[in-house]
């Protein structure tokens, strides 16, 4: 360790040409001694490359069982990473930089500032996150975690908060993390798979589509040991665990089966592998290691035809022994990676996502046969409920992500396949009725050409039928309509003779849009409720939960005793037509998220329109955070960065993550809900916008919340996503300091003095490097100072005056995470540069008075 410490303090004083052959010399004994000296540490101003540990193939840091290397998978010398090795098996079970490959001349450095990866001509390609403080030593453990300490050998990094696609004994997956696959076996770029641990399960997804293909709660070889919450994913010698938040107990198990006898004294890991799997993996230390492989003690999903996409795209899956074959449907050939039509005709590819086909045809769709699964259906629930298959097949005719559909006649289920297809799967079933009907869409189905005679005589019967029926109900359609006017000449003529009065013009327009609305059908509606049902759900409109500026909403309960939010809006925010309310609602009712309510239903009777959302018990953020009350808990530190991350992603999957842009206009802590189990949801989004995916920007007279308005709110500009960006960051800011962000008195009553305008403030104590002045006092210091610089950092770039330069809620959502820095967008290269400039403190400066001076 000595020695070490002399050679760093060296290292800092010598020229880069004599600190590359200090490095070389100091370290070739070692490479000689490898497997019997450990050097399990290293210090501040090491610099190296592969180049100075070439002989020792690439190794320049070690541990009793563990190793740290430059390394080219495949041979591929345009490819090198910073990996962490077994060293035994030589298996990479961590990756620096898995989307960042560098050429063998990069170099390594560690400072204070962390560890850091850059290409030769000095670009950076990967580095560790800003640190709370000074790295004084890079420290490999033997548990294979790599850790940086600060002088007071407390961790300030660690490799196992930022996993890759491995898992080890010693090492925790909490919830909300997750493990990606990589592309290739050689290849460690991030692939198509993901695991992911939530509060209840551990999943895993097939990115592409987001839809899970499996999950620890639903095979057959797990057991539920508690309803506690999960808070880890864990694995050891005897299986793979899900954990409760003291870390002992188990949630979840999955044990090894009786077959499989693990040595106790071996190495045991799990590992999502590029195919899909997840496996439970060890290493006997008695096996030869010139021929020795990890033996799979366990694998999930164990089916083979579970996986999404082993089979390619539109490839049939079929079961066979313990194992499968791949083949393609009827009328299908094998076609690259997967199977496409015989007759030519083109398939749907979402990543255009036009519905003009290929040749301007509309599209039609092609059954690919009986007796066909997809893992799609398994876990996901239905795009819509109770159609019929001709409804289920112009929804997806009408949605350009859709590429085929799922109808299930049992349950009247329509399921959509959007964006991409994977593998099918056969079923074996006796019930035809359980047996699903699967459509893909297509365009330019090439015929065989017809000559003119053959062409006449299949026309001109189909056209005379055609025209006789449209006469038929043109005839129709006149008598039932003067009929009905008869019949109400008849009811006035009536209510004269009795001395009752004519309707008024009013009367008369609520009636004739009474009938409109019932001739108002749009596919896809949430369910509807009536005025009356809803009032006595609600019991006569009681309990007040919330109010806004929309309306009020109440506490409600429906026949099945769920619970439920009904929110009543004004008569003042109902000047849109009943149609487009409807045809809005049906938007939205589609739009499940984690992070958003669910739109349970809606009413629209005459000028009555109400919503109806899951309850969310814990009320409104504005409530945790601003109320004083004795019986309301302080949110903590981790729940406030938990409520910022949860509404963040609740916010981009409305700007990006559907098929249109959605708007929420209304960004504040009362639209924020908290459940129990830490859960987070954005809320009052039914009244939003939707923008096509062509527009940048929208015009709207409708106004959100004083305090959160957005500057283009004031000059009448275009709003676009980037107007819920500048009110989410209003939103960052009162959540790291407890209060609002506005002066309101409340503040000047306890400290005896008038506060500033905050977001000032923060830029103030952001350019002074103060932050922890900007905690929540009753949060008595317990709070993670680097987060707390990081929400700060992102909170200004969401509140720069030009909506250009702010960043998207995508970008915020890393920001956060902590897997991009908290940084904004230039105006003039387009690159992502540190805010504190002085033309963008003075933007803020001035934005924030004119909003003090409104609010």
């Amino acid at each position: 360790m000595a020695v070490l410490s002399l050679f760093s303090s060296l290292h800092g004083s010598l020229s880069p040409p004599h600190l590359r052959l200090l490095s070389f010399l100091f370290f070739l004994p070692l490479h000689s001694l490898a497997g019997h000296t450990a050097i399990e540490f290293l210090y501040p101003n090491f610099s190296t490359t592969y180049f100075d540990f070439v002989e020792n193939s690439g190794v320049f840091l070690s541990s009793s069982a563990f190793s740290v290397a430059f390394q080219n998978p495949g041979g591929q010398d345009s490819r090198y990473y910073v990996v962490v090795l077994h060293a035994r098996s030589s298996t990479t079970v961590w990756t620096a930089n898995p989307a960042a490959p560098v050429p063998r001349s990069a170099t390594l450095s560690l400072t204070a500032s962390g560890l850091a990866l850059s290409f030769p001509n000095g670009s950076p390609a990967w580095s560790t996150p800003r640190l709370s403080a000074a790295a004084a030593a890079l420290q490999l453990l033997p548990s294979g975690e790599l850790r940086l300490l600060d002088s007071a050998n407390t961790s300030l990094w660690s490799s196992f908060d930022y996993p890759t696609d491995t898992l080890l004994p010693n090492q925790l997956l909490p919830v909300s993390s997750l493990l990606t696959s990589a592309t290739y076996e050689n290849d460690p770029a991030p692939g198509d798979y993901r695991l992911l641990v939530t509060s209840n399960d551990a999943v895993l997804q097939w990115a592409p589509t987001s839809q899970f293909y499996w999950s620890i709660s639903s095979d057959a070889r797990s057991l539920k040991d508690s309803n506690l919450q999960v808070a880890y994913l864990s694995v050891n010698a005897t299986g793979i665990y899900l954990l409760a938040g003291d870390q002992k107990t188990a949630v979840f198990e999955m044990f090894l089966p009786p077959t499989a006898s693990p040595s106790s004294n071996g190495f045991h890991m799990a590992k999502l592998d590029h195919t899909g799997r997840f496996r439970k993996m060890s290493f006997s230390p008695n096996e030869s290691l010139s021929t020795s492989f990890f033996d799979t003690d366990l694998v999930a999903p164990s089916n083979n035809c579970d996986l999404p996409n082993i089979c390619g795209s539109l490839g049939l899956c079929v079961p066979w022994a313990n194992n499968s074959t791949c083949r393609c449907p009827d009328s299908f050939a094998a076609s690259g990676n997967g199977c496409s039509p015989v007759n030519s005709s083109v398939l749907e590819n979402s990543s255009s996502c036009t519905n003009d086909g290929d040749a301007g045809s509309p599209p039609s769709f092609m059954s690919l046969g009986s007796r066909i699964g997809y893992f799609g259906t398994k876990f996901s629930t239905p795009n819509n409920f109770r159609p019929n298959i001709s409804t289920c097949q112009d929804l997806c005719s009408a949605n350009c992500s859709c590429l085929g559909y799922f109808y299930r006649a049992s349950s009247m289920s329509c399921y959509f396949l959007q964006h991409r297809i994977g593998s099918l799967f056969s079923v074996e079933t006796v019930n035809s009725e359980a047996t699903p009907i699967v459509y893909v869409k297509t365009f330019g189905r090439i015929s065989p050409p017809s000559s003119p005679t053959r062409l006449v005589i299949v026309l001109l019967p189909a056209t005379a039928t055609t025209l006789l029926v449209i006469s038929i109900a043109i005839f129709c359609f006149a008598r039932w309509r003067r009929n009905k006017r008869r019949r109400r000449d008849e009811t006035r003529t009536k209510s004269v003779s009795r001395g009752q009065k004519w309707p008024t013009l009013a009367e008369l327009s609520d009636e004739e849009e009474e009938e409109k609305e019932e001739e108002i059908v749009i596919p896809g509606l949430p369910t509807r409720y009536t005025y009356a049902e809803l009032e006595a759900a609600t019991d006569n409109f009681q309990t007040v939960i919330g109010s806004g500026g929309f309306g009020c909403v109440y506490k409600g309960q429906l026949p099945d005793k769920s619970l439920v939010a009904v929110k009543r809006i004004n008569a003042a925010s109902t000047q849109q037509g009943r149609r487009e309310f409807c045809t809005e609602i049906a938007v939205i009712g589609n739009i499940h998220h984690v992070n958003l309510v669910r739109l349970r239903g809606f009413c629209a009777e005459s000028r009555k329109r109400l919503l109806v959302y899951d309850y969310m018990n814990r009320g409104s953020l504005d409530r945790a955070l601003f109320v004083r009350s004795s019986s309301l808990v302080v949110l903590e530190w981790k729940q406030r960065v938990d409520v910022a991350v949860g509404a963040a992603r609740g916010l981009a999957y409305l700007h990006a993550g559907c098929e249109h842009r959605i708007i929420h206009c209304d960004v504040k802590p009362e639209n924020i809900l908290l459940h129990d189990h830490n859960q987070v949801k954005i809320a009052d989004f039914g009244l939003a916008k939707l923008m096509n995916p062509e527009q940048s920007g929208l015009f709207t007279t409708m106004r959100g919340t004083r305090g959160y308005l957005a500057p283009e709110w004031l000059t009448n500009a275009a709003i676009s996503d980037k107007t819920d960006v500048y009110s989410f960051g209003m939103v960052l800011l009162e959540i790291l300091r407890g209060r609002k962000n506005r002066a309101d008195g409340s503040d000047s009553e306890l400290t005896g003095s008038p506060s500033p305008y905050f977001p000032m403030l923060a830029l103030e104590m952001h350019e002074q490097g103060r932050y922890e002045e900007l905690a929540d006092p009753r949060l008595e210091g317990n709070v993670n100072w680097a987060e707390l610089e990081r929400i700060v950092r992102v909170a200004l770039c969401c509140l720069h005056e030009e909506p250009g330069s702010r960043p998207s809620m995508t970008a915020v959502v890393a920001m956060l995470e902590g897997t991009v820095p908290a940084r904004r967008i230039g105006n003039k290269h387009h690159e992502w540069e540190v805010i504190g400039d002085a033309a963008a403190a003075l933007l803020l400066v001035v934005a924030g008075g004119v909003w003090a001076e409104i609010a």
